[in-house]
């Protein structure tokens, strides 16, 4: 009986409880809506971190008729219409234009935004009628209605089609004067206008798209959901909350950019941002004649930095180097042109993407059958190891029948190219323009293809605030103008006369602009080579005479040293001293200890060397006869004293070629100390081909300076050997 009371009151009170939560929690359904991340005025975030848009304002109306619990993620169009493929996602409102394409595979609600094309030119360059396209280039976004358009008119009015990633770089090319007009969607262009672009478009010049903007789901799924939405969408427009919420984005007077990008300040928390970055990823980053970094990136995060008044300092290291010092702690943050992938979101804390990027393939511009991918069939394509272009290359090679040569830097691959031991390479689009920009004579006959996005990178859980001032700060000069004035003045076809004071296409021309910069890497290779010498002399002789010596375990320990070190590769002998060791003191002591570059590669030279002349000075001790060493302990000498005095000054004088060999290949094992970022010499060729890609003469520069030294070298190495005999 009190069993079936308890029970009784139970029920009671769980029918209470029920009754007592609001009518919305009872009912409520989680609806998880993907959408695009960059596409004002539908969707886009403000400084402040919050998304705005069109299509933003809309759902959440809907979520709020229909007593939706809204779960939306902004990961970009394509993400989000494969998310909701993949099940991730019950909806997608992204802008998504209603085709008979896509109406295979999803179902639509009725068009909620039905939109047209137009034409933007700058202001003071206005067109009225389509007659006046004749002999100009228009720009169009890839894979748009608008380049749909431009392709099916192109014969009627007679212009060139220039296509782009997206539109902040089409608007950026039209801002500098590389094209004369672009095509986009009329809201759109309305948007960049209210911002205070440089634009203007002709109502003369739009033309309507059929279909309209539709709320999409998987086909024969969430029916439910197509209905809530359109019946949402009829009351928003007899009431006018449509009206308002279109109005309050593409009017001229719209007051919403201003509320988006509110300056709210963010704090640094450190006085100054140790920032890695590439050194020869033109035009993201470079060294221009005068000897500065400049880029694209440079010049964003300066401006960045700037908007949101925190300090930075510039470690131009190559971008392996730049990679690994953030893994290990050594840097705050990397921008280098580096693509936001999956695995790498596992390691680091990316930015919204400042740079949407294109691959695309190059010919020789004598090249005549390459005109479509089926073309490339029996030729050889190269590509760098580990690159967007590499992995399409490999996705593709069976499908169209060429032959992939892979690289480890462009140099190398654009070298090859020009050789003609290659027929095409696949790079990143705006490093080939800048290629072109700077002589070489390519062309890119195939339509680029979206290669993702590059972002700014934190080591995951650190410099939070970091990431949200660049953030900010993107947001601000995006809306300012400056963002499309910084890729314009990289992108533009005058970029290169800007930028080159001498003619670099010669060997002369390369010596007298960069003899300084040339004459600094050597006194730094040698100074580099000559302190690891002497301290691997030093030690070199200690372990030479512990080998020697006839205690066991002195020889013992002598001979782990020495095997060690001649057993582990010297270039992960520098990684890892240089990378590894702080990384370990981190985990340690939880705090960030670096390695100077020169330091870590006198240490590493050190102890790879001092193995080696340790060996060549055992071996002259041994060659000395032994009968030396048995008198001078007859007539009461120590050994210590016998080794000193006796035995050591004839081994080294046995030994003075292999020395000076030794520091021959010294001096020749700097060039790997480049790999993590010291500005020695070979450092400083990669720094000028970058600039101007005269990879043969420059190299071939370093290459000569290099076997002049060493001659000089060995010269007086042989004098000296023959003062000691």
């Amino acid at each position: 009986m009190k069993k079936l009371l308890f029970l009784v009151l139970l029920a009671l009170s769980a029918l209470t409880v029920g009754l007592s939560l609001p009518a919305n929690a009872a009912t409520q359904k989680v609806v998880k809506i993907a959408s695009d991340n960059a596409y004002a005025p539908f969707e886009f975030q403000g400084a402040n971190k919050e998304w705005y848009g069109i299509d933003v304002d809309i759902i959440t109306q809907v979520a709020k008729d229909n007593n939706w619990k809204l779960e939306i993620s902004y990961p970009g169009f394509d993400t989000a219409v494969n998310n909701l493929k993949a099940g991730k996602a019950d909806a997608v409102i992204a802008g998504m234009s209603i085709t008979d394409a896509r109406k295979k595979l999803f179902d639509f609600s009725n068009p909620y935004y039905t939109s047209a094309l137009a034409i933007a030119t700058t202001g003071a360059h206005k067109l009225s009628s389509y007659s006046e396209l004749k002999g100009k280039t228009l720009g169009a976004k890839n894979g748009t209605a608008a380049q749909t358009w431009l392709e099916s008119n192109q014969k009627q009015y007679g212009y060139t089609i220039k296509t782009y990633s997206d539109g902040t770089h089409m608007f950026a090319a039209l801002g500098s004067g590389n094209i004369d007009g672009a095509m986009d969607e009329v809201p759109v262009i309305s948007y960049a206008i209210a911002q205070g672009q440089d634009l203007a478009f002709s109502t003369a010049m739009e033309t309507s798209l059929p279909g309209g903007y539709g709320f999409a789901v998987v086909k024969g799924q969430n029916a439910d959901l197509v209905k809530e939405f359109n019946t949402s969408l009829s009351k928003m427009k007899a009431d006018g909350t449509y009206d308002k919420i279109v109005a309050k984005y593409t009017s001229a007077d719209s007051t919403t950019a201003t509320a988006a990008s509110a300056d709210t300040k963010i704090t640094p928390k450190k006085p100054v941002y140790q920032i890695y970055s590439d050194n020869a990823f033109a035009p993201f980053e470079f060294q221009n004649t005068s000897k500065q970094y400049t880029g694209i990136d440079i010049d964003l995060l300066n401006a960045i930095a700037k908007n949101q008044g925190f300090s930075i300092k510039w470690n131009n290291v190559g971008f392996s180097s730049a990679v690994n010092a953030l893994s290990a702690g050594q840097a705050d943050a990397v921008i280098a042109g580096m693509s936001i992938t999956d695995d790498r979101k596992k390691i680091f804390d990316f930015s919204t993407s400042y740079y949407q990027a294109n691959v695309t393939v190059a010919v020789p511009k004598s090249t005549s059958d390459v005109t479509n991918w089926s073309d490339l069939k029996g030729k050889v394509v190269g590509a760098k190891n580990g690159t967007v272009s590499y992995d399409y290359l490999v996705a593709n090679a069976k499908k169209y029948g060429y032959t992939l040569k892979t690289y480890s830097d462009a140099t190398a691959m654009y070298q090859a190219l020009e050789a003609g031991s290659i027929n095409a390479i696949m790079d990143d689009e705006p490093v080939i323009q800048y290629a072109i920009k700077q002589g070489k004579q390519y062309k890119t006959p195939l339509k680029p293809v979206p290669a993702g996005s590059y972002g700014f990178a934190v080591k995951k859980g650190t410099n939070p605030e970091l990431i949200a001032m660049f953030n900010q700060g993107l947001a601000a000069i995006q809306a300012n103008g400056q963002y499309d004035k910084i890729v314009s003045t990289y992108l533009a076809t005058s970029a290169s006369q800007s930028q080159n004071k001498v003619n670099e296409s010669t060997l002369g021309g390369i010596i007298t602009n960069n003899w300084q910069q040339i004459l600094q890497g050597l006194l730094i290779t040698l100074e580099l080579a000559l302190v690891s010498f002497v301290l691997a002399l030093a030690v070199g002789v200690l372990f030479g005479l512990m080998a020697s010596s006839p205690n066991k375990i002195v020889r013992a320990i002598s001979r782990v040293y020495v095997d060690l070190n001649r057993a582990l590769p010297l270039l992960v002998l520098i990684f890892f001293l240089f990378y590894g060791i702080p990384n370990l003191l981190q985990m340690l002591t939880g705090h960030q200890s670096p390695i100077n570059e020169f330091v870590a590669g006198v240490i590493a030279l050190t102890l790879n060397e001092s193995s080696y002349i340790s060996e060549t000075i055992r071996g002259g001790i041994k060659a000395v006869p032994v009968g030396q060493t048995e008198a001078s302990r007859s007539l009461g000498v120590p050994y210590l004293t016998t080794m000193r005095r006796v035995i050591v000054p004839q081994a080294v004088k046995i030994s003075v070629p292999s020395l000076i060999n030794q520091f021959v290949i010294t001096l020749k094992d700097t060039t790997l100390v480049s790999t993590i970022g010291l500005v020695e010499l070979l450092q400083t060729g990669q720094i000028i081909v970058a600039r101007n890609f005269q990879g043969f003469m420059v190299y071939g520069l370093i290459g000569i300076i290099f076997v002049a030294v060493n001659l000089l070298l060995m010269w007086v190495g042989r004098r000296v050997e023959a003062r000691f005999k």
